[in-house]
């Protein structure tokens, strides 16, 4: 980093603010300190509070701001420089060392840039900064990072998939089957583009490279790439995950396969009790509505995270409930709060938007609506809700 970052003047008001959350002050060089700065470090680089400043740790300082009267020789500046390279802070931040008199003291100072592959980790454990103390980081902290860092970057479903060449993508299937629902016949007709350039236009190339998303929905063999990317239903002959298993199955293929099959399999499920009582005709009551369990399988694929994990979504359906399983917490502006209202967002948008070409959401946003409305005409009780970082778990009870 410049030096010029920070100006003595500055340091100065940083060596004295016992509030800032931008600065740590040790008196040494200590072998206790040494871990402590390096948390600090590792807080810096992952900036929680957001403010897109270096963090700064003053070595000859005392916790009153001031000065501790230590010697800033070449040794001491190569120890602190060597706290980022002895392994124990992955991946590496930015950090840069220097010999500044601040106020007629002379101190050492380490800048520390915020990462851009945040969360950073020392000794396997994320720190962050929370007004003057430095604490590890909770698992909405963590998530809050995450998040972060891919909103400032492509999407993984728009992000390369390196290794991978314009051959794995079933270019037939694309040509005959999917660009005639993702472009207007006018427009296709008059066309006089390639393939290639009209797979690039849809972002399913960058280059000649394919996208994730584009071998999720397209690929020869999607699964090889996104290994959890599939479905896996369950069904139980109990309400327990210890009860006999009747039927498993992994449904595997395009992103069209998994989700057709999945609505098949919904629907060869559902039980429907029929009431020859009834007047004037009779009438047939379904455990579950199927478009419900639809829309929430739809949305478990569309939402979850394909990034950090190889977990597929999940329809565990029991006796008396069926659960659906996503991989991956709430994304960006769908909160706890939020949620009820209607908020939604993309952690995957072109995943979303050939889902929507291809007719699995008619408009985005209201899948959770559609399902609610279903439940309720059905008789079913209220959705149940699971969420933290790792997952969200949707539980559909049975009407009757």
């Amino acid at each position: 980093m410049h030096s010029g970052e920070y100006s003595d003047d500055e340091l100065a008001a940083l060596m004295t603010d016992a509030e800032s959350d931008l600065v740590e002050r040790k008196r040494s060089l200590s072998a206790s300190a040494a871990g402590k700065i390096s948390r600090s470090i590792c807080a810096f680089a992952n900036d929680l509070p957001g403010h897109g400043r270096p963090g700064v740790v003053l070595v000859g300082v005392e916790d009153d701001g001031n000065c501790a009267g230590l010697t800033i020789d070449d040794r001491l500046l190569k120890r602190l420089a060597d706290l980022r390279d002895d392994g124990r802070l992955l991946p590496l931040p930015s950090i840069d060392v220097q010999r500044r008199d601040v106020g007629g003291c002379e101190v050492a100072v380490v800048i520390v840039q915020p990462s851009p592959s945040a969360p950073v980790r020392f000794d396997g454990r994320v720190w962050v900064r929370v007004g003057p103390t430095v604490r590890q980081a909770s698992p909405a902290d963590e998530q809050r990072l995450a998040e972060r860092r891919r909103g400032s970057e492509l999407s993984f479903d728009l992000e390369n998939a390196y290794g991978a060449s314009l051959d794995e993508l079933d270019q037939r299937y694309i040509a005959g089957e999917y660009l005639p629902r993702a472009i207007a016949a006018e427009v296709l007709e008059a066309n006089e583009r390639s393939l290639e350039e009209q797979m690039r236009s849809l972002r399913l190339l960058n280059g000649n490279v394919p996208t994730n998303g584009a071998l999720l929905a397209f690929g020869r063999d999607p699964q090889r790439w996104i290994p959890g990317g599939f479905v896996q239903f369950v069904r139980f002959d109990g309400d327990d995950v210890t009860d006999p298993i009747r039927n498993s199955r992994e449904l595997t293929g395009r992103l069209d396969d998994v989700l057709s099959s999945a609505s098949r399999l919904l629907e060869l499920n559902v039980e429907t009790r029929l009431d020859v009582t009834s007047t004037p005709r009779e009438q047939r009551f379904p455990d579950y509505p199927v478009e419900a369990l639809r829309q929430l399988v739809y949305n478990a694929v569309m939402h979850r995270n394909y990034a950090a994990t190889n977990a597929p979504v999940r329809v565990y359906w029991f006796s008396h409930r069926v659960e659906i399983e996503s991989p991956g917490g709430l994304f960006g502006r769908v909160t706890v709060e939020t949620i009820e209202s209607g908020a939604t967002d993309y952690r995957n948008p072109l995943i979303a938007e050939i889902m929507r070409n291809l007719g699995y959401a008619q408009r985005f946003g209201i899948g959770l609506a559609v399902a609610r409305r279903a439940l309720r005409e059905n008789g079913n009780p209220e959705l149940g809700f699971v969420h933290d970082h790792a997952r969200v778990l949707v539980t559909v009870e049975s009407a009757r």
